[in-house]
């Protein structure tokens, strides 16, 4: 089994959040999961339409993310990550 190359976006570039480094800082444009119970626990977490979030710190496995938004940190898992629409600031 090959490994995956892993893609990291640039300035200006969209993608998923998952594909952003450590201190990179976004915004996001939208989501594309069928799961509304994800969504809306995504939404009540104060991830919306046009918000600012910057990458802090990975886990030392990779998994989860802490990522800054509002004024507070959240940790949050890749998975749930790739379903979120970001352009890099």
């Amino acid at each position: 089994m090959k490994k995956q190359k892993r893609v990291f976006l640039h300035s200006g570039e969209e993608g998923h959040l998952s594909d952003l480094r450590r201190g990179q800082k976004c915004v996001v444009l939208d989501f594309h999961n069928d799961n509304a119970a994800l969504r809306r626990r995504l939404l009540d977490m104060g991830i919306t339409k046009g918000v600012v979030i910057e990458i802090k710190k990975f886990a030392p496995l990779g998994d989860p993310v802490d990522i800054r938004l509002r004024g507070y940190e959240l940790c949050i898992r890749k998975v749930d990550m790739e379903g979120i629409d970001v352009r890099v600031l």
